[in-house]
């Protein structure tokens, strides 16, 4: 999953390893241009970097004592084969979709078919921008969703993410 798409390649388990799933594990997903973050509209997305706020979400993870495992890509499909190898693999994703929550309904079909946690996640709240911003096709397969608190986003999804888990008796 590295490559010119910007993917931050991942530690690989396959779903039945005999190693067992890592029960801890956070699969935090980057849609489309969030490579691009700290130089893309900051007056939209602010100044900080993709790397700085998956900094904070590590850090948070592991407060919680769980392993977060990052994948940006700009291309769907890569995010899908993600979603699918998480499956069996990891306890919870959290998706910051890009412009792929507005009409990426095989990114959805790969998260109605995980089994665990999801938390959509956005920098900005999609409500307050343009109308066509104001769908969300991972909304429907999502617990529920962090919008509008720009990179503060990164260490709420993952404190639900981990509050999810603890009230169903996982890690967290």
């Amino acid at each position: 999953m590295s490559g010119p798409e910007g993917a931050h390649p991942p530690e690989r388990r396959r779903a039945g390893d005999p190693s067992g799933p890592a029960e801890g594990l956070v699969l935090l997903l980057s849609g489309p241009n969030l490579n691009l973050l700290g130089t893309r509209q900051p007056e939209v997305y602010g100044t900080a970097t993709l790397d700085d706020h998956v900094a904070v979400a590590t850090k948070a993870a592991a407060e919680h004592g769980l392993t977060l495992e990052h994948v940006q890509s700009n291309y769907e499909g890569v995010l899908v084969e993600a979603v699918q190898g998480a499956r069996g693999r990891a306890a919870a994703i959290v998706v910051n979709a890009g412009a792929f929550t507005h009409y990426g309904w095989a990114l959805h079909d790969a998260l109605a078919a995980y089994e665990g946690v999801v938390v959509e996640l956005h920098l900005s709240n999609p409500d307050r921008r343009e109308p066509w911003r104001h769908t969300s096709v991972i909304s429907p397969v999502a617990r529920g969703c962090i919008a509008g608190f720009g990179g503060h986003g990164y260490r709420l999804a993952v404190d639900a993410v981990a509050a999810l888990l603890a009230e169903a008796g996982g890690p967290g």
